[in-house]
């Protein structure tokens, strides 16, 4: 009877916590299951030794991670789980339920810090030229506008895919390059855009998607669908279907949506470009979450220095 008592009061918490996350924080359904299953884990883990989570120690984070590890959980994996923690656990603070929070000296993973995975400067260049050419050929049909504005956008603005689809065509302001997009926790910013993704946008619209709206009626689609991505039905694009597009438009059949996203951050550090600009640019609420790129800015200093320093690189005399 006391074991259900103690997971009975920490599933109480944990539906207390995603309500929060739900309710006032915003978070899509997605994310919060993905909260859920986290803290359930680490209750299992402290109801191991009878207790709650509301009286977690540093220990039990700790031990909690270190079992992860054994069982040869990816240490991005971990680190996720850890930020859960941290998340949860300043939610209990704030709401005064504990007076001290267990994981403020529980290190993050040292991968955690490693940059994502992105493609080179030249394979995006391939990959652009090669839809772009195939959007701008006369027998062009809506599709392949569309997907061409898809990447360009992808490219251009560092979205996520979950923001590409949930994309309108009201969200869009192509005489001041710039579109509006929803980010996480229904967050909104303004993402400036290059001439070549206003370029494939404006094609897009005028030409393919109003040929995609025609498609969709004579399919039975919906007659009043705002996305601004649609399928030959009429209806908005599924994330599922984005990642597939990307994968088969790349020829190696590697790339993805995050992997151009994690693209045009590094190759704007790469360009010069400070970390909190591409905080700006990408939607991180924290700048630590961009700062996995500064080992990229530190190798563009590097190269700076060795160009214009008078002892940053040896001279031929």
């Amino acid at each position: 009877m006391h074991e259900i008592g103690q997971a009975g009061g920490n599933a109480r918490t944990v539906r207390e916590f995603v309500a929060y996350l739900r309710v006032e924080k915003g978070l899509r359904p997605a994310s919060c299951e993905a909260y859920q299953r986290d803290l359930e884990q680490f209750a299992e883990h402290v109801e191991g030794r009878d207790g709650l989570l509301v009286g977690a120690t540093q220990a039990d984070v700790s031990g909690f991670m270190e079992g992860l590890r054994g069982h040869a959980v990816e240490s991005r994996s971990i680190a996720r789980k850890l930020s859960c923690l941290r998340g949860f656990y300043r939610w209990l603070l704030m709401d005064k339920r504990i007076t001290h929070d267990p994981t403020v000296n529980v290190e993050t993973p040292a991968s955690w810090k490693v940059l994502p995975k992105s493609l080179a400067e030249g394979e995006v260049a391939e990959m652009l030229e090669r839809t772009g050419v195939a959007a701008r050929s006369d027998g062009a049909d809506g599709l392949a506008l569309r997907d061409h504005a898809i990447l360009e956008l992808l490219y251009a603005g560092g979205l996520r895919v979950g923001e590409i689809c949930a994309l309108r065509v009201e969200d869009v302001h192509l005489d001041q390059a710039r579109a509006q997009v929803r980010g996480k926790g229904d967050k909104e910013r303004i993402v400036p855009l290059g001439r070549s993704a206003v370029e494939a946008l404006e094609r897009y619209l005028v030409v393919g998607r109003p040929g995609l709206v025609r498609s969709g009626l004579e399919r039975g689609g919906h007659a009043v669908q705002r996305a601004l991505f649609l399928s030959v039905r009429g209806n908005a694009l599924t994330r599922q279907w984005v990642w597939e597009m990307v994968r088969s438009a790349s020829g190696t059949g590697k790339a993805s949506p995050h992997m151009l996203r994690h693209s045009c951050a590094t190759h704007m550090v790469e360009h010069g470009a400070d970390l909190r600009s591409v905080q700006t640019l990408l939607g991180h609420a924290d700048i630590a979450t961009t700062q996995v790129y500064t080992h990229v800015a530190l190798g563009h200093l590097k190269k700076v220095h060795r160009e214009h320093h008078p002892r940053g690189k040896r001279r031929v005399v």
